[in-house]
Formats: structure tokens, C-alpha cells, sequence
């Protein structure tokens, strides 16, 4: 049986970037060793930062707000988001490529007749097509509608009096958080993450 303080906590660098998850356990270690700071949400503020003290007297003035953790000492609420304080790098992650990934490149949107359509009515095309040499790159893929893709067929755009809206490139996004489904994202932590769904990556083989 999975205890409370198995609970996930999102965990931000001191730049407030999400970097990890830990269990509420190990936020409470770091918390009372000083190392990190629980992060709440205050309505007319924005966010606010809480030590161990000031978390407990928080938890004390809001008693009903959240988990709880009981003791024979203190009863202490179960931090959903902290900040820690020396920490200030982000684990570097290429974006992947992937189906589902070059679908939000092109924000399902159609790179020929810039029509955007749900995902059940788009395709991917190789702009340069395989048999010409052209590879499976970020910079040769877009997405297409399956009525432009039967239309320029086995030929460069313009053989087929087409244009590109936009020339492919490699996405430069922010690195982001991968949370597993299995962990169930607190509402709160929808501010410091974009949850993403990794397909399988894409490529010639």
C-alpha cells in the first residue's frame, strides 16, 4: 500500500525550471536540511516560498488545504511543488523526433495548403522523396493533408506547383519535464510544465 509520503512532488532548480520529481519524503529531507523551499500558490501573489518553519506554520493556519502529515510533534501538509536553492541546471534533452512531435512543429497544419485538420487527416511527407535521396530528418518532414500529399505524389514541390508555408527546420524548444502518467501531475504544477507523450522515434529503418 502506497504511503502518503510516497506522493509526488515536483521538484524546480533555483531558477524555477522543473527538473525532477522526488516523493514527498525526500522533500521533506531537503527541506529540513535547508536545501530546498516549498513552493504554494498564493492567490493574490502568485507564489510564495516556505522553510521548514514557515511551512509548518503555514500548515497550521491551513489545515484543510491539502494532505496531511501527523505526528506526535506537529502536523505538517504535504508540499506539492518545491524550489532548490543551489541546484541551477536543467538536464539537457534533445527534442525527440517523432511523429507526434513534428505534428506540433507544424501545429497540425497542413505545410502545402496550410489548412490545419485533426491528426486522423494528416500525414507525414518527405519534401525531397526517398527515392530522390531524401532523408527522414527534421529538415526533409513535414506535415501534409492527405489531399496535397496524393497531389505532388513522388516530386519536389515545385515540380508539382506546389510551396512549402514554411521550410522544415529542427525545433529549438525549451527542454521540458517527461512525467510519467503513473505519477498524476498536481493541478499545481501545471504552471512550470508541458506534459509531452513521447512516440517512438522516427527514421528510415
Amino acid at each position: 500500500m502506497q504511503s502518503i509520503l510516497d506522493t509526488p512532488v515536483l521538484v524546480l532548480n533555483r531558477l524555477w525550471q522543473a527538473v525532477n520529481t522526488c516523493s514527498a519524503r525526500r522533500a521533506f529531507t531537503l527541506l529540513y536540511q535547508g536545501h530546498a523551499q516549498v513552493v504554494s500558490a498564493d492567490n493574490s501573489q502568485g507564489f510564495m516560498t516556505h522553510d521548514f518553519s514557515s511551512w509548518q506554520d503555514f500548515s497550521r493556519r491551513n489545515p484543510d488545504g491539502g494532505e496531511m502529515v501527523n505526528t506526535i510533534s506537529m502536523h505538517i501538509r504535504i508540499p506539492r511543488i518545491i524550489v532548490l536553492l543551489l541546484f541551477d541546471r536543467l538536464p539537457k534533452k534533445e527534442v525527440k523526433f517523432t511523429r507526434h512531435n513534428v505534428f506540433e512543429r507544424d501545429k497540425n497544419t497542413c505545410q502545402y495548403c496550410g489548412k490545419t485538420l485533426s491528426r486522423e487527416l494528416l500525414n507525414l511527407d518527405h519534401v525531397l522523396p526517398r527515392d530522390r535521396g531524401g532523408q527522414t530528418t527534421w529538415e526533409n518532414i513535414v506535415c501534409s493533408c492527405i489531399r496535397c500529399n496524393t497531389r505532388k505524389g513522388n516530386r519536389l514541390p515545385h515540380e508539382a506547383g506546389m510551396a512549402l508555408v514554411k521550410k522544415p527546420k529542427r525545433p529549438k524548444w525549451q527542454p521540458f519535464l517527461n512525467i510519467s502518467l503513473s505519477a498524476h501531475p498536481h493541478d499545481s504544477w501545471k504552471h512550470f510544465l508541458d506534459i509531452a507523450y513521447w512516440n517512438v522515434e522516427l527514421g528510415d529503418g
